[in-house]
């Protein structure tokens, strides 16, 4: 969530730049690159060629992120002709956005998802702006959240806190979902404490041990989770964490990201990033969050090859 004086912020960061720069800003969201990553974890089992497509926070939402624009993903994803196919999580568009634009119902969104086609299936974790929209779920501080019954309801399995097992070329693997870590605001009588403080400390649904306790043997695990802040507390078990959320900073400045909402800065930014001889990915995204701009940071679609050459 970008704040006030968050926002403030990037503006100020963002106003150096020309007119002509600007303008482009306003354009890049409209952009899509398909990125691409090549790596063997330590942990990845010899001879499993494996490739993850990766669609992060679509915040499905007109102009930027409209039924016709989430075919074309959907379209240069299959293109890429993955083996699994991953969603973690921000389907909706955030509270602002949705100020600014017109909406794309959910059902709308999740029936193009449908089209997404692999192998091995297309799985999906919420993320915060899922369970932010409905005041409702934030009352009772639980679900069912409407993001992922429009998924359920097109036949896209949603996770929180629970793994699957899957088999290419004989050879196991596992994909764990974990339950998002900002699915709920501060109680109301606890929000300016927080505030005062500076900062707000969101109240999450996911367990990473009962979610890796579903893993019943040895095979390799890629584990999805919407927000990066997770990856410290990653075991080795894990071969592989895949993430969204921070949309990259959104806007960067070679290589400044004035607003990365992680309480890492900008250390989970975006990338590969390897700590430890532990993988994590992070999406730069595909919609908008705050601010109808990207700079530096176009959309995108992500490819992992794992098991390949690198």
């Amino acid at each position: 969530m970008i704040s006030r004086r968050q926002l403030l912020k990037g503006l100020a960061a963002f106003s150096v730049g020309s007119f002509g720069l600007g303008g482009y800003a306003l354009a890049e969201p409209f952009r899509l690159n398909v990125t691409r990553y090549a790596l063997t974890p330590r942990t990845w089992p010899r001879g499993l060629r494996l490739r993850v497509a990766v669609i992060a926070d679509l915040h499905a939402c007109r102009p930027w992120i409209s039924v016709e624009r989430i075919r074309q993903i959907v379209a240069r994803t299959n293109a890429s002709a993955p083996d699994v196919i991953l969603l973690p999580g921000d389907f909706v568009a955030s509270y602002r956005m949705k100020k600014l634009s017109g909406d794309v119902p959910h059902d709308a969104w999740a029936r193009e998802l449908a089209r997404l086609s692999a192998p091995l299936g297309t799985h999906a974790v919420l993320g915060n702006h899922d369970w932010w929209e409905d005041i409702e779920v934030q009352r009772r501080r639980g679900g069912p959240v409407a993001a992922g019954e429009a998924l359920q309801r097109v036949g896209i399995p949603v996770y929180e806190n629970d793994a699957v097992r899957l088999v290419k070329d004989k050879q196991a693997f596992w994909i764990a979902g974990l339950g998002d870590q900002w699915a709920f605001w501060p109680k109301p009588k606890n929000y300016q404490r927080f505030k005062r403080r500076g900062k707000i400390d969101y109240e999450g649904v996911d367990d990473l041990q009962g979610t890796l306790a579903k893993v019943s043997d040895a095979a390799p695990v890629i584990l999805m989770a919407h927000e990066p802040d997770i990856f410290p507390d990653v075991p080795d078990r894990v071969a592989l964490t895949i993430c969204g959320h921070t949309h990259g900073g959104q806007v960067n400045l070679a290589g400044y990201t004035p607003i990365v909402p992680s309480r890492y800065g900008s250390r989970y930014a975006y990338g590969h990033i390897v700590e430890e001889g532990r993988n994590l990915i992070v999406s730069g995204g595909l919609g908008l969050s705050g601010l109808p701009i990207r700079f530096g940071r176009p959309p995108e679609v992500v490819v992992i090859d794992l098991g390949a050459a690198t």
